[in-house]
């Protein structure tokens, strides 16, 4: 037997397979959920396993930090050793694209998903009560009391005060749909809304909407959120800008200089108590300031460079820890797709699943290489005349 030539095919093998299949953490041939645990000076992997084309949200859990949610293209994940496994939640029940995903003080979790809203409490998921025109809904926003919880639904705002077992609609700002939902918890509750491009303000459960200083058709507000580790301030983003409130958006001051390329939308801001250091997720990536918002880097290192990153979240116990979503497929289109009631498979399979097929395709050849070359060794005569046994 030629030892040579068993090497020489044993190599050609282990260059296919590892030259024809994405790795499993390259996050430009697939999606990925990134963590930082120093307010994204540096990052990791927290999607150990997965082959992800379009992670959607994350939640943490308040009373285990370990314990995260994580809604996707194809229906809701969880681990509960901070990523470094997942498994299926509800496969049966919850199907379709989750889009937002939220855990309550008590320690119940909720899920808004194309087919409907589900709530967790002991493990066990049933369906919310919420009227079909709110489906499917994108973001939750917890309310100052226990059992509040707020909805942003596909056409309307909800509002749940049992602890998000039933939702019914409250009173809107405008007649356009709302684009994004914050609520101030600390002292008095206030909702924070974009309608129509501009920030508006309630302090009565959404029954009144009050116009702030901010935003426009012309020049709309991509989103409004509150700070966690400062429950007073709001933060928002327009025409490239980053501007903050102190008051409940009454005043915005501008923060730092515009984003480096025109045009880009943020999906989520996290930032330090000082608000010096400053991260942006945006349709672009990850954008991050050391020294508030005068220089914007886009961060790179161990983070896609050609994906959109998605709303952040940040644990509630350390504001240092946040995690990135990246989406393979565009969130925009995601979102539509389950508007109008259509499964992503066809685009899926077009993107991720040819890399699977053409390495499987590598393997099956090299493997019948490896087979061939063995096979003939073996009959091959030797010195004596007789064929290696």
């Amino acid at each position: 037997m030629n030892p040579f030539r068993i090497r020489l095919a044993i190599l050609l093998l282990l260059l296919l397979a590892l030259g024809g299949a994405p790795r499993a953490h390259d996050a430009n041939s697939y999606g990925g959920v990134f963590r930082s645990r120093d307010l994204g000076a540096t990052w990791l992997n927290a999607d150990v396993g997965l082959f992800l084309n379009a992670p959607l949200a994350v939640a943490v859990d308040p009373q285990d930090s370990l314990h995260l949610l994580m809604g996707t293209d194809l229906g809701l994940l969880s681990s509960h050793n901070g990523g470094r496994s997942w498994t299926i939640e509800a496969g049966d029940l919850i199907v379709g694209a989750v889009f937002a995903v939220a855990f309550l003080p008590a320690g119940q979790a909720l899920c808004a998903a194309q087919g409907g809203v589900f709530r967790s409490e002991a493990g066990s998921w049933t369906p919310a009560r919420v009227p079909a025109a709110a489906i499917p809904a994108r973001a939750f926003a917890a309310g100052a009391e226990a059992d509040r919880i707020y909805l942003l639904g596909a056409d309307k705002l909800l509002r749940s005060d049992d602890g998000g077992r039933s939702f019914v609609p409250v009173q809107e700002p405008t007649e356009k749909q709302i684009a994004a939902l914050a609520v101030i918890r600390a002292g008095r509750e206030a909702l924070m809304a974009v309608a129509d491009g501009a920030v508006m303000t309630s302090d009565d459960g959404g029954s009144r909407w009050h116009p702030t200083t901010l935003g426009s058709r012309e020049q709309p507000v991509d989103l409004v959120t509150v700070d966690t580790d400062a429950p007073e301030r709001v933060w928002a983003a327009q025409a490239d800008r980053v501007y903050k409130s102190d008051d409940r958006g009454a005043t915005w001051v501008p923060v730092g200089r515009s984003l480096p390329e025109p045009g880009t939308k943020v999906r989520g801001i996290a930032a330090d108590r000082a608000a010096t250091t400053l991260v942006l997720t945006t349709h672009r990536g990850t954008y991050r300031s050391e020294d508030g918002g005068q220089t914007w880097i886009l961060q790179e290192r161990n983070l896609p460079i050609h994906l959109e990153a998605g709303p952040l979240a940040r644990d509630p116990g350390n504001g240092s820890v946040i995690y990135v979503p990246y989406s393979l497929v565009p969130y925009e289109e995601v979102w539509r797709a389950a508007i109008e009631g259509r499964p992503l498979l066809a685009r899926l399979e077009l993107t991720s699943l040819m890399g699977v097929t053409s390495a499987a395709l590598l393997l099956l050849l090299g493997g019948g290489l490896v087979v061939r070359c063995l096979a003939r060794l073996r009959i091959a005569p030797s010195a004596s005349g007789q064929p290696h046994r």
